[in-house]
């Protein structure tokens, strides 16, 4: 992003990026347990967060699917939820729908995507599309796999696709910074006490 500072650590809301997706991930009631993965690209934040007392584990840095390979093997793990860092206004609610839908797909891997018309209207990049159904739709960067099949050359996957603000708007560019920053400012204010996340 030509910027200094490391993405999950940009601001949103004033608060850094990764905190809103660790508040969500707290709200959920399917996660069981947080760990952030890193490399060394992203010492400090793999500093911030330890502060915090999350679990933190170092990956290779390599590229997002054999990171994250490495972490489910290095902690045995079996369900997986994989969640990028840069999504400011995700929920626990729709953490607790993608891990629901993962269960009753019966299929060992489901990727979340959102119509690429949705982040077109948002102002946002559109990244790899591929047509789904019918449509163009874009990966938002949220994924369930059986951590027990991680080293199965390929996997059969549901692709759940989700129409929401709040999975469509993730940070990739300066540009998109600032969009996040004017909707989550509109989208905060929507926000009644009941649906409110838990502070960090």
């Amino acid at each position: 992003m030509t910027l200094s500072e490391e993405k999950p650590l940009l601001r949103v809301g004033g608060k850094p990026v990764i905190e809103h997706v660790l508040a969500a991930l707290a709200d959920a009631e399917e996660v069981d347990s947080v760990v952030v993965a890193v490399s060394a690209y992203t010492p400090e934040t793999a500093e911030h967060v330890a502060g915090m007392g999350f679990r933190v584990v170092e990956t290779p840095g390599k590229e997002y699917v054999s990171d994250m390979g490495f972490a489910v093997k290095a902690l045995e793990l079996e369900t997986v939820l994989a969640i990028a860092a840069d999504l400011p206004l995700i929920t626990g609610e729709i953490v607790d729908d993608v891990v629901q839908r993962y269960f009753l797909c019966g299929k060992p891997a489901l990727a979340v995507a959102v119509p690429l018309e949705t982040r077109e209207k948002l102002g946002l990049g559109a990244g790899y599309d591929f047509e789904w159904q019918g449509k163009r739709v874009v990966f938002a960067g949220i994924n369930v796999n059986d951590g027990k099949r991680i080293d199965d050359a390929e996997l059969e996957q549901e692709v759940y696709v989700v129409d929401r603000l709040e999975v469509a708007l993730n940070v990739n560019t300066v540009e998109e910074l600032e969009i996040a920053e004017e909707k989550f400012a509109k989208f905060a204010g929507k926000r009644c006490d009941c649906c409110a996340r838990k502070s960090l």
